[in-house]
C-alpha cells in the first residue's frame, strides 16, 4: 500500500515530528511505500512561543520527507491538494493536534478526495484545544469534515471527537513507545552526562513549560516542609512556552534555588535519554490533559511516573502500578511524591514492564489499515 503522513517531520522539531517519523519507518518495515508531508512554514513565528521550531541535529536516514505546507497561505493549500489529488496514495494518515491547522490541512484534504481514491485516516492528538481561542470549534469542525476515519491515543479524546463527528469509525488506541532515543542508560552515568549531583532523591518533570502541565502546582508541592525534610530535588528540563517570571518567582518566594534545578531549554533527541533515566520518577502535574507525549517515553526507559486524575493520564498510568495518580493539587502532589519514596523505584518496576507490551507500532499500524477499510471507498 502507498501511505502518506501529512504532518511535522524534520527539520521541524518536537514530538510530533519524531513521532511521524517513527511511524513511517514502522509502513516501511512492513513492506508499504510510505513518505511524509510536512510544513514549509508551519506557525508564523508571532504564533510560536518556543525559540526555534527547526532541529539542528540531522535529518533521519531512509525516509522520503517532503516540507510543502505553507499553513497560512490558501493558494499553497489548493497547490499541495491538487498534487496529492494527482498522485492519489491510497492511504493519508494526518495528524490533528490544534484547529490552527485546521484551515489549511482541511482545505487539502479536500482537493485529495476529489480522485475517489485516497482513504484518509486522522490520528487526533487533540480535539478540544487545552488553550482556547475564537473561531476553534469551526476550524475543528471543517478539518474533521475532511476525514474518512480517526484513530486517537486516549479515551477523552475520542468522547470529544464523537462531539463533532458522530458516526464516522473511530478506534482508540494506546500511544505507541518512543523507542528511537537510544537504550536506558545507569541512573549514575546519566546524572553524570548531565552535570548533576550523583546521589539523592530527583523528581523529572519533563517537556515544554504551559500553564495547563502544571509545574507551577509541582513548583508549590517542592515547597512542602515533608518535601524538604526528605531532601527531595526537582529537575526541570524543557523550554518555556509562556512567560517564566510566574514560575521562577515561586522558587525565590519560596526559597528553592537549592532543590530545583532548571534546564528550561529545549531538550535535543540526543540528550532525552539522559534526562528521562537521571530521575527516580516522572512528574506529570496537569490541569487538564488528553494523553501525553511524556507517558510512553516513561514507559520506554521505564521510570514509574506520579501523574494528576485529569483527562486519560489514569487511564495510562494505572494507580500503584506504572506511578500514582493524585489530585491536581500541591499538597496531594506532595504526598504522592513522599508515597512514592517510601514505596521505593522497584517496586513499580515489574508493572511497567508488564504495561508497557500494550504500546507497539505494530497495533498502531495495524488500527490505521484496519479503519481506513470501514470508510466505505
Amino acid at each position: 500500500m502507498r501511505v502518506l503522513i501529512i504532518g511535522p517531520a524534520h527539520p521541524l522539531r518536537g514530538g510530533l515530528a519524531t513521532f511521524n517519523q517513527r511511524l513511517a519507518t514502522q509502513f516501511l518495515a512492513e513492506g508499504h511505500e510510505c513518505a511524509l508531508l510536512s510544513f514549509s512554514l508551519q506557525y508564523p513565528s508571532f504564533l510560536f512561543p518556543g525559540k526555534t521550531q527547526f532541529s539542528d541535529e540531522p535529518a533521519p536516514r531512509g525516509l522520503v520527507i517532503r516540507s510543502l505546507i505553507n499553513s497560512v497561505n490558501p493558494l499553497n493549500w489548493l497547490r499541495v491538494g491538487r498534487l496529492l489529488r494527482r498522485e492519489k496514495w491510497d492511504l493519508v494518515v494526518v495528524r490533528f493536534w490544534i484547529p490552527f491547522i485546521g484551515a489549511s490541512l482541511g482545505t487539502i484534504l479536500r482537493q485529495v478526495r476529489q480522485n475517489r481514491h485516497t482513504r484518509i485516516v486522522c490520528i487526533a492528538d487533540n480535539v478540544i484545544t487545552h488553550e482556547a481561542r475564537p473561531g476553534d470549534k469551526a476550524l475543528t469542525s471543517y478539518f474533521l469534515a475532511s476525514c474518512h476515519a480517526f484513530i486517537t491515543m486516549s479515551d477523552k479524546v475520542l468522547q470529544d471527537l464523537r462531539l463533532f463527528e458522530k458516526t464516522k469509525p473511530a478506534q482508540l488506541v494506546q500511544h505507541p513507545l518512543y523507542d528511537t532515543f537510544g537504550d536506558r542508560q545507569p541512573k549514575a552515568a546519566a546524572r553524570a552526562h548531565l552535570g548533576l549531583p550523583p546521589e539523592g532523591p530527583l523528581v523529572l518533570f519533563f517537556g515544554f513549560i504551559r500553564h495547563y502541565k502544571g509545574l507551577d502546582m509541582l513548583l508549590e508541592a517542592m515547597a512542602d516542609a515533608r518535601i524538604r525534610a526528605a531532601g527531595i530535588k526537582l529537575l526541570v528540563a524543557g523550554e518555556f512556552y509562556e512567560d517564566e517570571k510566574p514560575y521562577l518567582e515561586i522558587v525565590d518566594r519560596n526559597g528553592l534555588s537549592g532543590s530545583v534545578i532548571l534546564h528550561t531549554r529545549f531538550i535535543p533527541d540526543s540528550e532525552v535519554r539522559y534526562y528521562l533515566c537521571a530521575g527516580d520518577c516522572i512528574a506529570q502535574p496537569y490541569r487538564n490533559a488528553t494523553q501525553s507525549g511524556v507517558t510512553p517515553l516513561a514507559y520506554h526507559f521505564e521510570r514509574p511516573m506520579i501523574v494528576t486524575k485529569v483527562g486519560g493520564l489514569p487511564d495510562l498510568v494505572p494507580d500503584r502500578r506504572a506511578g500514582l495518580v493524585c489530585e491536581p493539587d500541591p499538597a496531594s502532589i506532595a504526598t504522592a511524591i513522599l508515597e512514592f519514596y517510601q514505596l521505593g523505584e522497584d517496586f513499580f518496576i515489574p508493572h511497567l514492564r508488564t504495561e508497557k507490551e500494550k504500546y507497539s507500532w505494530a497495533n498502531l499500524t495495524g488500527a490505521i489499515l484496519q479503519i481506513s477499510k470501514q470508510t466505505g471507498l
